[in-house]
């Protein structure tokens, strides 16, 4: 039967109830302006009846209720929303990370303008035309080497300038990591707490908050999926790997090599293992110091190295006023001092590559005559070769465009004498390292006779090869094969006018000699070829001109700039939307809480008035007991 006193514990249990609603109430209303805070709902539902179904049960008509009780506090989150956006978080970090380094870039090359360093080199072309006219004159060769000076100055800027921000952006990738470390040991150690208190019943509501808050901020560093299926092992995964697993939180070593240049990658700390980010603002740092920023550092180490190449292979053939001949106008200094180029790669003592920059035949070609020959050419190209073949109607020209066209890590021109020329570029990185050299031709062979018997470049009677893969790979040339030793990495930051040529003026070589004898003083021709330099075809890497690097440069870096602002804009504009979505759903809206806290007030009132009604009802029947 029921008890006396059941009216008061119905009304405390309704007092209770509403207590603990105004509570979470004043809790939310706190925390309106909390980031990452989600709104919490009290479930209430009716007290278990007490009869229930059985056999033992006072004869009254239908079940007597005992009152409110509080289900669950919940709080109002989208789980398909959450994974949405965390997997959106990580495509606006990585432009959000990106975008800033490339307007920094931009800034860099101050095209047009008379402080470029295109304006340097039409300057430094310009003494050169100059001097063709005036070859006697001293005052034109002061200029020339004057020019010179304030062009190189301008590519140790651009050069130290990239290197700087690649710097910075190593800096930012080391400050990254650790962030990432960190956010992870805080995700396990949440996870530890979430479990225990729902062993115990509770929902740890906050403590999931901190949690979501915590996987928004890594989602935009690195990408990211999470695993809540198992109730005990949260779970977020990183580029296929687990990267929490409940209470254990993996961590990131970084570590530095000789091929990388001294710049750290990451790895994971309990198993050694590489592992490379591809989206968040960890993938766009990582991006743009591997591949961005060094492409950039490359292409102006090609320029740099194809202009001083190009300009000491006529000015070694001209004469100076002094009769001097056989000077290089910029220093030039070999990644080896081995005159075959031998290289001891491994570092076990033994010769075992050839670094080869350069090779030139030694049979004068006509560009628009038809050799009249089949076979195939095969160069070195990024991670493995590429084939070129060449067919019987196909002129000279023809060949080499095929060569310069194909992708590979070579490229092909007539050099002023005519003669064919083959050139290493900047080797392409793999996976962010540099595992073969810059400007080392690292294969040549045809199975026919254009490079051996008509070019004059290999060995061999019908079909030669060239492999830098051993020692003394040049004996594979063809008699009388011209070649140079690669350079010193990165020339664009150590290149320099000769000091043969500061010293004295009279070494800057104006005309080409005779049979022998030293140009006349009124010979400019020498002059007049370097300064044609300017717009002959002279192979920059795959670009024809030097006007075409500068075009490209500015062209690409202007792109880069258009397609960071516009991603970044774009990716602004989706996050808002999800997260204003979130915002309507997890936010806490002030009006509708006051609504509650008025609501949550008049079924306390309510409560309250009833256990009172109830206190004297008992008041008189115990009155009437006396």
């Amino acid at each position: 039967m029921t008890s006396t006193f059941m009216g008061i514990e119905i009304g405390k249990r309704g007092v209770q109830a509403h207590q603990q609603a105004l509570y979470v109430t004043g809790h939310n209303l706190d925390n309106a302006s909390t980031d990452g805070y989600s709104r919490q709902r009290i479930e209430m539902s009716a007290f278990e009846p007490i009869y229930l179904p059985g056999l033992n049960r006072e004869e009254t008509p239908g079940q007597i209720g005992q009152g409110v009780t509080i289900e669950r506090i919940e709080r109002l989150r989208d789980q398909l929303l959450d994974k949405r956006i965390v997997a959106q978080s990580s495509n606006e970090g990585y432009w959000a990370a990106r975008d800033p380094y490339i307007r920094m870039m931009e800034n860099l090359y101050l095209e047009p303008g008379t402080n470029s360093v295109r304006s340097k080199m039409d300057n430094f072309w310009d003494a050169w035309q100059e001097l063709s006219m005036f070859p006697a004159d001293t005052a034109p060769r002061t200029a020339v080497i004057e020019r010179g000076k304030t062009l190189i100055d301008g590519i140790h800027n651009r050069y130290n300038q990239l290197k700087m921000l690649q710097d910075q952006v190593d800096s930012d990738i080391q400050l990254t990591v650790g962030r990432v470390n960190e956010l992870s040991r805080q995700i396990a150690a949440l996870n530890g707490d979430i479990q225990r208190i729902k062993a115990q019943g509770d929902m740890p509501n906050d403590l999931m908050d901190r949690r979501d808050l915590l996987l928004d901020k890594l989602s935009s560093i690195i990408d990211i999926t999470t695993d809540n299926r198992d109730p005990d092992e949260f779970m977020v995964h990183t580029s296929g790997f687990i990267l929490v697993q409940g209470q254990i939180g993996r961590q990131y070593d970084l570590r530095k090599g000789i091929d990388t240049e001294g710049y750290a990658h990451i790895f994971w700390q309990d198993t050694g293992q590489e592992i490379r980010f591809q989206r968040g603002a960890l993938g766009a740092l990582l991006e743009l110091r591997d591949e961005t920023i060094s492409q950039e550092i490359q292409t102006l180490d090609n320029m740099t190295m194809n202009f001083v190449d190009l300009v000491n292979e006529v000015h070694r053939d001209g004469y100076g006023l002094n009769g001097v001949t056989g000077i290089n106008f910029f220093s030039e200094y070999p990644f080896v001092t081995n005159v075959n180029g031998n290289y001891d790669r491994s570092g076990d003592g033994t010769f075992d590559s050839s670094y080869i920059y350069r090779i030139n035949g030694q049979n004068v070609l006509e560009p628009q005559a038809q050799p009249g020959l089949v076979g195939e050419i095969t160069l070195s190209a990024g991670n493995g070769e590429v084939k070129v073949p060449y067919y019987a109607t196909d002129t000279v020209t023809d060949i080499i465009n095929r060569i310069n066209n194909a992708g590979a890590e070579v490229v092909a021109r007539l050099n002023r004498d005519g003669r064919l020329s083959l050139k290493g570029t900047p080797a392409e990185p793999i996976n962010g390292i540099h595992e073969n050299p810059d400007f080392v031709i690292r294969h040549v062979s045809d199975t026919g006779y254009f490079l051996t018997g008509y070019a004059g470049l290999l060995g061999g009677v019908e079909g030669g090869s060239f492999d830098w893969g051993g020692p003394d790979a040049i004996a594979t040339l063809r008699d009388g094969a011209d070649y140079a030793v690669a350079p010193i990495a990165h020339p664009s930051g150590w290149i320099e006018v000769s000091p043969a040529v500061i010293r004295d003026t009279m070494s800057v070589a104006s005309g080409f000699g005779v049979n022998g004898q030293a140009a006349n003083p009124g010979n400019g021709d020498a002059a007049m070829a370097i300064a044609s330099i300017r717009n002959t075809p002279v192979m920059v890497g795959r670009l024809s001109t030097f006007d075409d690097y500068f075009a490209d440069s500015v062209g690409r870096m202007g792109l880069l700039g258009e397609q960071s602002g516009r991603a970044l804009e774009t990716e602004n504009i989706i996050m808002k939307q999800l997260n204003d979505l979130r915002q309507s759903i997890s936010g806490v809206n002030i009006d509708e809480e006051l609504a509650n806290m008025i609501r949550y007030q008049h079924g306390y009132n309510a409560a309250a008035r009833f256990i009172t009604t109830v206190n004297n009802m008992l008041d008189v029947l115990m009155r009437m007991g006396a």
